[in-house]
């Protein structure tokens, strides 16, 4: 489905991408079929697809702020930001960083 909406039908990295991601099942509890990409970042090239892929659907649409949700999103995040020009915004549960103060969405917005 997401490769035919974008136009990616019949794209081989696709394929590799899969090829590359380990597949965990009953993971962590019966009936999850856990996706585990360490095995997807071991592979240099899948990996550079993966971020390739997003970096081809957001490069013209002018974005300045990707926000990356811990973890995954703190490791595609930057990549796809850096390559489109825009702003990385790691996203975190609260009160994960250290100090009483912690960053609030809306001051990283209103500094942009």
């Amino acid at each position: 489905m997401f490769a035919v909406e974008n136009g990616l039908q019949g794209d081989p990295r696709l394929k590799a991408i899969s090829d590359a991601i380990r597949v965990i099942p009953h993971f962590p509890k019966p009936g999850i079929m856990f996706q585990d990409i360490t095995t997807l970042l071991l592979d240099p090239k899948a990996f550079k697809d993966t971020v390739d892929i997003f970096v081809d659907r957001y490069r013209d649409m002018a974005i300045s702020i990707v926000a990356g949700v811990e973890a995954r999103g703190f490791v595609f995040g930057p990549s796809i930001a850096l390559a489109i020009g825009a702003k990385f915004i790691p996203l975190r549960k609260p009160n994960k960083l250290p100090g009483a103060e912690q960053p609030k969405w809306e001051t990283f917005v209103h500094s942009c």
